[in-house]
């Protein structure tokens, strides 16, 4: 530089799990890979909820991913494919996202730091029907965080 100003340089450590995407493909990408066989309106609305779901945590819950619970919530949006598994079923039942929580689980490997996200869903139509809930596990302790068993889901009250 022509002050004699040093200009530092960031680059990463491993390039391995750094993504650009756009959401349109991201969603595009996480239906074919769920492959279920769903009419043109269960597939425009599967569309329309998953693509409202990255775009609440991409911009509603956005976050630096500094804290194990910030970083698993940030693997769940970028791993579309689980919550396209999940989405499937839900909107099939023709329940609508409710809220996204994150917990930690107490089911983990040894030196591990495993958390639930919870995606809730209700059905917008019928108020006093059971919430739906699915739950996976994810663990963060490692550079790029991986997925622990399979998704599991129950009926809630609230």
């Amino acid at each position: 530089m022509f002050s004699d100003l040093c200009k530092r340089s960031h680059e990463p450590d491993s390039p391995r799990g750094i993504y650009g995407w756009h959401v349109n493909s991201l969603v595009s990408a996480a239906i074919e890979a769920v492959g279920a066989e769903q009419t043109e309106a269960q597939e425009s609305q599967m569309r329309r909820t998953l693509s409202s779901f990255l775009n609440r945590i991409y911009y509603d819950l956005r976050n630096l991913g500094q804290t194990s619970q910030d970083r698993a919530l940030n693997f769940a949006a970028t791993n579309a494919f689980q919550a396209a598994q999940t989405f499937s079923e839900a909107v099939g039942a023709g329940m609508e996202l409710d809220s996204i929580n994150v917990s930690k689980s107490p089911f983990c490997r040894l030196d591990s730091d495993c958390w639930d996200v919870q995606l809730k869903f209700f059905d917008p139509e019928n108020s006093r029907r059971a919430r739906k809930v699915f739950r996976f596990t994810i663990d963060v302790s490692d550079l790029i965080p991986v997925t622990l068993g399979e998704v599991r889901s129950w009926s809630s009250p609230y």
